[in-house]
């Protein structure tokens, strides 16, 4: 066994900090949408393409980004992926047009699924030498990621308010710069392997992705029945359908879909694609009734969403895993979906003449403090039922699952605030309407994701202490 690095805790810190970019992009635009949505000129229906970009590119090639850095190394992907981030970001801030913005996010998506996987590889490579090494740095890779979501909301107001929009893209060309000068002295070279690269099965599930997303965010424009909104949907299913038949029939295939056999292991990934199904759209509408209907500037909208974020840190670090060691880890997803619909339910009694205080603080925190008990268990439980050797391959479905649900669960409630008033701006009563029922909807779909979890999760597919430890080390890659 070669000696561990010295340098290893300083590579940790550039690892962490890649973790806490990754997951700052999915969370700094919000703040930012309503400024890009007037100056590139952004219809309320297809502003929720700002963040889709992003998580469609994201989601769809994280399998991909794991399988090249088995092949050619996790250095290498790892600087790639900074690159083709800090490329992505350059687009999105000069963009002056709103294809051209679409494209940045895109372009920052495939850099974010390039740097994911291969980050946490080198944490292994580096830490692996020594168990209470590995965990101490798990534990700190872990926390990246809530940090990442707090900082971001913060920071997109900050800038938004001060600077302008376009600097919520630009902050992450000093820091890839770094990344990239730094990568090579810190991390280990790693070995490359020998294999088939499925590029065919990246290029079909991320197609099918997109094509579903873009049916759903436009049917409200074009109508539910029309020809194109079924026929792009046709599309998408058929798309993912090939991308299923491609992994059966590869001998190599970025999915192996025999490891849904593994008790818990597809129950577990539908309660995430189901809970970030229905988080995102909550974070989503809740930005945009904040400064649509109550008037709140970028800067003083960004702070009153630190609470809610703060205790979802809180509460993935602190709370779940001492739940999930006394109560399992099932019973704490089932009580923290149930606790996401609730909040989201109090959310849906906005008013047009509300208050932070009184229509948005109490309710966010309980949605917040569901989400983060809900997610810790559900994701534990994921990984922790494959087989050790498959922990990559367990890592890299849920965490795509949790990237497929934000975003359909993103263009479902996009359409049906739309269909109740959310497309009528500078129509207090109409907003309000369409973001309520945006939050109604999406209080439904994590009704459902308790209900699923309660029939199909079994109780014992993962000590509650495993499923907790296993939760801290991959928290960093939700989205």
């Amino acid at each position: 066994m070669s000696a561990p690095s010295p340098r290893r805790w300083t590579a940790l810190a550039l690892i962490a900090t890649a973790q806490f970019i990754v997951i700052m992009d999915t969370s700094i635009i919000g703040v930012a949408l309503p400024r890009i949505q007037e100056d590139l000129g952004f219809s309320q229906e297809n502003l929720s393409w700002v963040f889709n970009a992003y998580v469609v590119a994201f989601g769809g090639l994280l399998l991909l980004g794991g399988r090249l850095s088995d092949l050619f190394g996790a250095r290498k992907l790892f600087g790639a992926g900074w690159l083709i981030l800090l490329a992505g970001s350059l687009v999105a801030g000069i963009a002056p047009e709103v294809w051209v913005e679409l494209t940045g996010r895109a372009v920052q998506g495939v850099g974010a699924a390039l740097i994911a996987p291969s980050a946490l590889t080198l944490l292994m490579m580096l830490f692996g030498h020594d168990p209470k090494e590995l965990t101490k740095a798990l534990a700190l890779y872990g926390a990246a990621a809530p940090a990442g979501g707090t900082a971001g909301v913060f920071l997109g107001g900050v800038i938004t308010e001060y600077l302008s929009w376009p600097w919520v893209f630009y902050i992450n060309i000093p820091i890839a710069l770094v990344a990239l000068f730094a990568t090579r002295p810190l991390m280990p070279a790693g070995q490359s392997q020998r294999g088939s690269i499925d590029i065919l099965g990246a290029l079909t599930v991320t197609a099918g992705l997109g094509a579903a997303v873009y049916a759903i965010v436009r049917a409200p424009e074009v109508g539910w029945g029309s020809a194109q909104t079924w026929g792009v949907l046709a599309a998408a299913i058929a798309l993912l359908v090939a991308f299923l038949a491609i992994q059966a029939r590869r001998r190599e295939p970025l999915m192996r879909l025999s490891i849904f056999r593994t008790p818990n292991l597809a129950a577990a990934n539908l309660t995430q694609l189901l809970l970030g199904g229905a988080w995102i759209p909550m974070w989503f509408f809740l930005n945009l009734y904040l400064q649509q209907v109550l008037g709140y500037s970028a800067f003083p909208s960004g702070a009153a969403l630190v609470p809610m974020t703060v205790l979802i840190m809180l509460g993935m670090i602190v709370l779940a895993p001492r739940a999930i060691n006394r109560f399992g880890p099932k019973a704490v997803t089932v009580a923290g979906l149930g606790l996401l619909a609730v909040g989201m339910g109090w959310l849906s009694l906005i008013s047009p003449e509300g208050s932070f205080a009184v229509d948005v603080l109490p309710a966010s925190l309980v949605a917040a403090l569901g989400m983060s008990l809900a997610f810790i268990p559900s994701l534990g439980t994921a990984i922790s039922s494959a087989r050790p050797e498959e922990g990559g391959l367990a890592s890299g479905i849920v965490n795509t699952s949790y990237q497929v649900g934000s975003a359909l669960g993103l263009a479902a409630m996009t359409a049906v605030a739309a269909a109740n008033g959310a497309a009528q701006l500078g129509n207090l009563p109409a907003l309000t309407d369409g973001f309520s029922s945006a939050f109604v909807g999406a209080a439904g779909i994590a009704v459902a994701g308790a209900l699923i979890a309660a029939l199909t999760l079994r109780s014992r597919g993962a000590a509650p202490a495993e499923a907790a430890d296993t939760a801290e080390t991959t928290a960093a890659t939700r989205g």
